[in-house]
Order: structure tokens, then C-alpha cells, then sequence
């Protein structure tokens, strides 16, 4: 076993490099996959910067970037490099925005076999991960994601190996071989934070009209933001226990729940005992939680998003934002009219799980209205889109939507049913207007309510 052990540490001394060599693996007309997350490679990704003139027709693909890239610092013109994202988040909308940057739409359970059917290339890989361990294997952190179908498509794989990786327990694609490894870089940066966004007045509001459908032992998937937050807090502060985590992002709005002694995962039919989750970003303090806990399971975005999965969970309740919804029902979570904002992530994948879970539930929650940059208000709620809002939900699975006017529960309702429960939670400024506009649009009854 000796012996063994010094072959692993003398292998990872022959592959060890600077970064300038390492992304000399990068071959002109390359597609190159950053992962995501926490495990973006910083210390590689400003070596590939450096070749910007040298290299040509570089694809970069990455998900939820929590910095801005290195290569499009230095190449925002895409002389060497073209980027691409997942499922953005504010880092990346800027650049998607202008055209210096491209969105690709993905059902977030599926992704590792995109990559596995080759239907996304990927030629090199450049991923963060934790020291080493004795038998050999890096632990891709806290980040299982759909990580394992990247590598498995992947002819060249190089790794950026940090000590500040917070290093998780995981279901399985969790970790690599050396054997399996191309080049190794070594690195102390920080590792990437996610902000986390200030409890509102509108986001606790919308928070308690939520907080009825909750009971005990149920399994929780909330997604990021202020709402969750509000959330988390009412929670905290209640009679609720014995709750259960089944999350693909693992946020520090979840944090409170555990330290709370609220989420305990002793109910749960699927993994008891176990927070599940598929990726994480947060706070230093939520890697801290993270580190070595045994209570939380990372494990693959195609494990933790599958319906079959999720469906095991009898009280199985998720709770997503979004950006708009239209009197049909159409919600739109990733964009406001042409201009880009995230992308679909899971939330089809947890609605559809909820609906067949024994005793279910599925939230998407929203403000009723917005203020644009001319400081006119505009209604969430709209008659129909019509000006390029992307389609993230179908009508025929919408579940119940959340505003700080209340809860309109869509599922089985007809065209009429839902316009006047959807006009009956927007903005009071906005509710006569929408009347007229079903009224055209033949989805509103005599009889019903104004």
C-alpha cells in the first residue's frame, strides 16, 4: 500500500505544471468546458487568456459563472474566444446581452447526457478541484452538477488543484482519478463566493403567503434569492420540524434551516438522514457547513433532478422564482422580453417531480409588478407575451403562482378559471386592464369576480 501511495504522489509530480503549460493543451477550433460554480478554473482560465491572438476559434462553455472569465476580460471581441453559458447568472448577462457572449438552453436534469451522446463536444476540460487524496482521487468539492458526463466526453482533462475547496461527501460523480488526468496546476485562490441577495418587505410578504402550505416532515427545494431568505426565516421562527432538504443548489438559504435544527432529513422516504443536493455556492460560512458533513449527500444533477427520483418523496414541496406569467399561464423565468436574464435550470424538473409526489407541491413566486429604467411600472402578469419572453414553463404543467397578493393555483383550472385567479393576485393598478384584455381574448367569464 506504501508503495502504491508514493506511485500516485510521484504520478502527480510528473503531471504537475504551470498553467502557461497546462493550456497548451488547448488546440485552435477546441470546444473547452470550465465546469461551473465553485469549481471554475481561475488560475487556467487567465493562462488561456494570455493566448488570445494566438489561438483561434476557441468555444468556452461554462454554467453559472461567479466571476466574469479571464478570456473575456481580455478577448471581448471573441478574436480567440467565444463564450458560452448554461444558465447565467449576473456575471454573464452583461456580455449574453451585448452578443459578446451566447446562451445555450438546457433541461438541467439532462445535461450530463448531452455531453455523453456528444451532443454538446467538449475537447478539454478545466476544473478546480480538492488535494489529492491517498488512493489517488480529487473531489470535485461540493459540485457534482452534471460533472462526470463532462469528463466522460472529454479527450483532455486538466486540473486546477486548491486547498480552499470546501470537500463534500458525495452519492457518486464526485470525484477523479490522477490516472485519468492530463496536467495539474496548483493554486491558493479564493475560493468563489455567491451573493447572497438582502431580505425585502415584498419578498416577506410573498414568504407568507407560502408559509400555510408547509408541514411537517416535508422534503423543501427553494431556489436563490430574497424570497427563499424571508423563508427560511419564517421558518426558522416556527413550529415546523423535522423538515427534509432535496435541492439541486445548495444556498445559504438553507443555512438557518439547518442551524435552526428546522431541516433534520429524518423524514424523508428517499436517502433519510441525508440533505441531497447537486451543487453548491454561497457564503464561506456555507462551505464551512459543508466541509466534511457528514448529514448532506452531494450528488448528480441527473440523480438529484429526475422526476423518478423526486417522486419518492411524499410531501415533496418546491418553491422556484420566475419572471412573468401570462393570463394562459405561461411563465417566463429566463428573460424579459429579448433581453436575457438566466435560463431554465430545473424548474420543469421539480414541477413535474412535485406533481407526482404522493402529496406534492409546486410554487413559483414572483413580485406582482417591475419599474423599468424610465421608472414606469409594468404588471408581471400580462394579457400574453408577444415581445420575445422566452417560454420557460408550459401552461399545461404551471403549478401555483405566488405574489404579495396571494396564491393562484393553476393546475386543472380552465382558460377562464385561471385568468381570474391570476388577475385576482396582481398589482390592484393593474386588475381592470387585464379584465378587458381576457375579455378579449375570450378567457373571462360573466359571472366572474372583478
Amino acid at each position: 500500500m506504501g508503495d502504491e501511495q508514493m506511485d500516485y504522489r510521484s504520478e502527480y509530480r510528473s503531471k504537475c505544471c504551470t498553467p502557461q503549460r497546462a493550456v497548451q493543451l488547448v488546440r485552435d477550433g477546441d470546444w473547452v468546458d470550465y465546469t461551473h460554480g465553485i469549481t471554475f478554473p481561475q488560475i487556467l482560465d487567465q493562462a488561456l487568456a494570455e493566448r488570445t491572438g494566438e489561438l483561434k476559434d476557441v468555444k468556452i462553455r461554462c454554467m453559472f459563472c461567479l466571476k466574469r472569465p479571464e478570456v473575456m476580460e481580455r478577448d471581448p471581441h471573441n478574436v480567440s474566444f467565444t463564450y458560452h453559458t448554461w444558465h447565467s447568472s449576473s456575471v454573464d448577462r452583461r456580455d449574453i446581452n451585448e452578443g459578446h457572449a451566447y446562451f445555450t438552453p438546457v433541461q438541467y436534469s439532462q445535461l450530463a447526457e448531452y455531453y455523453r451522446r456528444r451532443l454538446a463536444p467538449v475537447d478539454v476540460v478545466m476544473m478546480t478541484v480538492s488535494p489529492m487524496d491517498r488512493h489517488g482521487n480529487f473531489s470535485f468539492a461540493c459540485n457534482p452538477s452534471a460533472t462526470q458526463g463532462i469528463l466522460d466526453a472529454a479527450d483532455r482533462i486538466i486540473l486546477e488543484v486548491n486547498p480552499n475547496l470546501p470537500e463534500a461527501y458525495g452519492l457518486g460523480g464526485d470525484f477523479i482519478h490522477i490516472s485519468d488526468v492530463d496536467a495539474i496546476v496548483e493554486s491558493d485562490a479564493p475560493v468563489l463566493t455567491a451573493p447572497n441577495p438582502p431580505v425585502r418587505e415584498m419578498d416577506k410578504k410573498i414568504a407568507s403567503y407560502l408559509f400555510p402550505y408547509l408541514k411537517d416532515g416535508m422534503t423543501l427545494q427553494i431556489g436563490v434569492g430574497g424570497i427563499p431568505n424571508a423563508l427560511g426565516t419564517l421558518i426558522a421562527d416556527s413550529d415546523l420540524k423535522d423538515l427534509g432538504m432535496h435541492t439541486e443548489y445548495l444556498s445559504d438559504g438553507y443555512l438557518k434551516l439547518y442551524e435552526s435544527g428546522k431541516i433534520t432529513d429524518r423524514r424523508k422516504e428517499l436517502l433519510p438522514g441525508k440533505g441531497v443536493y447537486g451543487t453548491c455556492a454561497g457564503s464561506p460560512d456555507l462551505y464551512d457547513f459543508v466541509d466534511h458533513n457528514r448529514a448532506l449527500l452531494s450528488a448528480p444533477i441527473e440523480f438529484v433532478n429526475h422526476m423518478d427520483r423526486i417522486r419518492q418523496l411524499d410531501q415533496f414541496v418546491s418553491i422556484n422564482g420566475c419572471l412573468a406569467v401570462d393570463l394562459y399561464g405561461q411563465v417566463c423565468s429566463e428573460s424579459a422580453g429579448l433581453r436575457h436574464i438566466s435560463g431554465s435550470g430545473g424548474q420543469v424538473d421539480f414541477i413535474n417531480g412535485a406533481f407526482w409526489s404522493a402529496h406534492g407541491q409546486a410554487f413559483l413566486t414572483m413580485p406582482s409588478t417591475y419599474t423599468d429604467r424610465q421608472g414606469i411600472v409594468h404588471s408581471r402578469i400580462q394579457p400574453y407575451f408577444s415581445h420575445g419572453d422566452i417560454i420557460t414553463t408550459a401552461r399545461a404543467v404551471t403549478p401555483s403562482i405566488v405574489t404579495e397578493y396571494g396564491v393562484a393555483e393553476l393546475v386543472g383550472k380552465t382558460t377562464w378559471q385561471r385568468a381570474e385567479a391570476l388577475i385576482a393576485i396582481a398589482h390592484p393598478d393593474f386588475r381592470e386592464s387585464l379584465i378587458r384584455a381576457a375579455e378579449a381574448q375570450h378567457i373571462w367569464r360573466p359571472s366572474c369576480k372583478r
